[in-house]
Order: C-alpha cells, then sequence, then structure tokens
C-alpha cells in the first residue's frame, strides 16, 4: 500500500476559534434567506398566480424533491472534490450554487409580469420551473455549510457550530420574513393587478439575492478547508478513503443507528413544518380577515403579517438555539423532546385563534420547534459518522427532510377535503404529527464515530 493509501493515525480534530466557526456557516445567513422567502411567499404567489389551493400540494413537492436528488450529489462528489483554487472541496458548490441561486431570485416573482396571463398554465408552469430551479441552487449551496462544520469542528465545538448555523440561519429567516411588510410600510405597492405578484414581495427576493451573494462571499474568501492529508490525519482515515466509490444502498445499511432513529423524528416535523408552510397564509386569511380570495386586499395583508409572525418564529428560534447550545448533552433527549412538544402546541392553537396579535404567541411556540429541528438532529448524526464519506452520508440524510415534505404534499390532496377544505384545519393535523415526532425522541441512541 503506498504512502498516500495508509490509514494514518487519528489525531483529532483542533479546536478552532470562535471568528473561524462564525466565517464556516456565515454564508447560511443568506441561503436561508433564500429559503425563508421561497417558502413564507411561495403559496401567495402561486395564489396570486391563480393556483387553486386545491392543488398547492403539487408546486410543494419540487423543493424538497430537488432537495432529495441533489444534496446526495453535492455530498458524493465534493467528498472526492479537491479545487483549492476554487476553496477546496465544499466551497466550489456553494460558488455554483450561489451564482444560479440568484439570477433565479430575480426571476421567481415575476412570473407574473411576462404576459403569460392570469391562472394561465405558462404562468404557472413558470413559476414552478423557478421554484424548482431555486431549490436545486439553494440546496447546492446550503449543504457545503452542514458538511464544512462536520469536515472541521470536533465533537466539544461542534454544538456551538451548529448552534451559531442555527443562529445565523434563523437571523437570515427574520430578515426574509418581515421584508415585504416594511416595504408595504415604506410605500411599496403590496396589492397589483389580478396575477401579478406585488412589488413588496418582488423586491424582498432581490434584497434576499443581493444578502446570498454578500454573505456567501464573506464564507468563500474566509474559509480554508483541510487540504485530503490534513483531513485523513485529523479523522484517522486513508487519504484515499474518500475517493473510493461509494454505493449509497451499501452506506444506508451500515449507517449507524442514530442516523435511523434521527431520520424517524425528522419524518414527522418535517411532516408538519410542510403544512404550516403550505398553509399558513391561507390559515391567517381565513381566521383573522375572513377571506379565502387571493386578489384581495385582505389577503394580501394576511400574506404579510404571516411574514411578521415568521420573523418572530425565527427570532424565538434564535433565543432558543442560544439556549440549547448550552445545554449539557445528558438533557439531549429532553431539550429535543420539549421543543418538539410546544411547537405542537403551537400548531394546534393556530387552529383556534383568530386574533392577529394572539397569533404571535403560537409562532413563538412553533420556533421553539424550530430551533430543536435545526440544531438536535446534524449534531447527534454527524458525532455518530467518522469522517469517510461525511458529504454523502450527509446529503442522504437529507432524504429524512425530503421525503417527508414529499409525503406531506402528496397526502394533503387527500387530507385537505377531509379537513373541510379548510387551510386553518390542516394545522390539527401538523399539531398531531409533531408531538408523534416528540415522543419519537427518545427511541434516539447516541453513538460517536461509527461509521
Amino acid at each position: 500500500m503506498s504512502e498516500n493509501t495508509q490509514k494514518t493515525a487519528k489525531q483529532g480534530l483542533p479546536s478552532l476559534a470562535k471568528s473561524t466557526i462564525w466565517m464556516l456557516s456565515f454564508g447560511y445567513l443568506g441561503v436561508q434567506t433564500a429559503f425563508t422567502l421561497q417558502s413564507s411567499q411561495m403559496s401567495r404567489i402561486f395564489q396570486t398566480l391563480g393556483a387553486d389551493p386545491h392543488n398547492l400540494g403539487w408546486f410543494f413537492i419540487l423543493p424538497p424533491l430537488a432537495g432529495m436528488l441533489v444534496q446526495p450529489i453535492v455530498g458524493y462528489y465534493s467528498d472526492r472534490t479537491w479545487m483549492p483554487r476554487l476553496g477546496g472541496r465544499r466551497l466550489p458548490y456553494l460558488l455554483y450554487g450561489t451564482l444560479i441561486a440568484v439570477i433565479v431570485m430575480i426571476l421567481m416573482p415575476n412570473s407574473g409580469s411576462f404576459g403569460f396571463g392570469y391562472a394561465s398554465l405558462a404562468a404557472l408552469s413558470f413559476g414552478a420551473l423557478m421554484i424548482a430551479l431555486l431549490d436545486v441552487s439553494s440546496n447546492m449551496a446550503m449543504q457545503p455549510f452542514k458538511m464544512m462544520v462536520g469536515d472541521m469542528v470536533n465533537e466539544e465545538q461542534k454544538s456551538y457550530a451548529y448552534g451559531i448555523q442555527s443562529f445565523l440561519a434563523n437571523t437570515g429567516a427574520v430578515v426574509a420574513a418581515i421584508l415585504p411588510f416594511v416595504f408595504a410600510y415604506i410605500g411599496l405597492a403590496n396589492t397589483a393587478e389580478k396575477g401579478v405578484v406585488p412589488q413588496t414581495v418582488v423586491v424582498a427576493f432581490y434584497v434576499g439575492a443581493a444578502l446570498l451573494v454578500i454573505t456567501s462571499a464573506f464564507t468563500i474568501f474566509k474559509v480554508k478547508e483541510y487540504d485530503p492529508e490534513t483531513y485523513a490525519r485529523y479523522h484517522g482515515i486513508d487519504v484515499a478513503a474518500n475517493q473510493e466509490k461509494a454505493n449509497w444502498f451499501e452506506l444506508l445499511k451500515t449507517a449507524p443507528k442514530a442516523f435511523w432513529t434521527v431520520t424517524l423524528v425528522q419524518f414527522f416535523c418535517w411532516f408538519a413544518f410542510q403544512y404550516m408552510w403550505t398553509y399558513s397564509a391561507g390559515a391567517i386569511a381565513e381566521n383573522v380577515w375572513h377571506t379565502t380570495d387571493a386578489s384581495s386586499v385582505g389577503y394580501q395583508e394576511a400574506g404579510n403579517w404571516y411574514g411578521v409572525l415568521a420573523a418572530v418564529q425565527s427570532v424565538a428560534a434564535v433565543i432558543c438555539s442560544f439556549v440549547l447550545a448550552k445545554i449539557p448533552n445528558r438533557y439531549l433527549k429532553a431539550g429535543y423532546f420539549s421543543c418538539l412538544a410546544l411547537g405542537a402546541l403551537g400548531f394546534f392553537s393556530v387552529f383556534f385563534i383568530s386574533n392577529q396579535y394572539a397569533l404571535v404567541l403560537s409562532y413563538i411556540l412553533i420556533g421553539i420547534a424550530w430551533a430543536g429541528i435545526i440544531t438536535y438532529p446534524l449534531t447527534i448524526v454527524t458525532n455518530a459518522l467518522s469522517g469517510k464519506h461525511m458529504g454523502t452520508y450527509l446529503g442522504l440524510f437529507n432524504g429524512s427532510i425530503c421525503m417527508p415534505q414529499i409525503v406531506a404534499s402528496l397526502l394533503s390532496f387527500m387530507l385537505f377535503p377531509m379537513m373541510g377544505g379548510l387551510q386553518a384545519n390542516m394545522f390539527l393535523v401538523g399539531g398531531v404529527v409533531l408531538l408523534l415526532g416528540a415522543f419519537s425522541v427518545f427511541l434516539i441512541k447516541e453513538t460517536h464515530g461509527g461509521a
């Protein structure tokens, strides 16, 4: 065996400066801005274009389907990439993903401005294509941040690193969610002719694109990834280990148990949140503004208020993330369970509340659940993995996020009419499912450095 393929003595990952840990994830702020604009405004955009609420599930299948395909591919190839001129192993994919996402973020909110016509197949198809491309590119840009923490941060600092990532993600979410409300407040048009997306939303997407470029540039220019020899030495693997062909099915068969138990919890969590993203704007319009007409002033006001509530959710998640980062590992399950249980209570309350300001409490509780969903799963799974095929495993683990969203969207065609065709009623379904996720937490058994 050559010197380059021999197993090196594991030195363990060194402690990183806090500034380095921040830079590892700084671009995540911009990526999450793009994701939150997509998730919080997609239902509003498509209903403004003339989509039937009964058919919204079709559009919400596209993002998770794209993520399920893209992230394992990015993980697989980035494990085998070394391009020092473009940043190293993971950063080239961040660069390419960012460039594509920016172009799409400029085009997507203008789907109704190209003369396709209200409720036309062309308008809805163009919007759907933009959603798919945005999610492909955003997933391409997002995955490197998750993988670099797994690559470069030791177990002692990992909770802190993912806590910072959660903080930045939720800060981006706050910015994205509140932008349309702020632009309406300063005088941008919050309504438009039938079939055209209001300027408050269009300009919000432009600002999000600018943030994506700026924040990603900080990570690209400030982070220096470990070269293959250094990476192998720190993780105690062969230098050539990540060059070996990896059969995805074989990797899944040998994945540590924590990978699968966390996947079960994730299934329930992301199923529930898919319904929150799909039906929040409509549920608020029904319960508070008493309208189902997407072209009405009341519906557009409900859409803006959901942006504020999404910001409230993200602020709550930011605060909760700091708290979770300080909780000792021995209380991990209790913390995870508590976050999800409180989130389920928030879901249930959305169904009952008809006062727009009382909904603030509902979304605070949902934000606490979101903090748990962002912080705990990656910490548990990356601790259970060795450095071999780290990116591929994390890409495959993304299926625990994407698959439940796809299942939830498909089931919505049956559940939505069963629940009376009211979007607020779907929050009852979300609450029950999230509560199942909370109790599934106790099935998790943590392991360290397995696969």
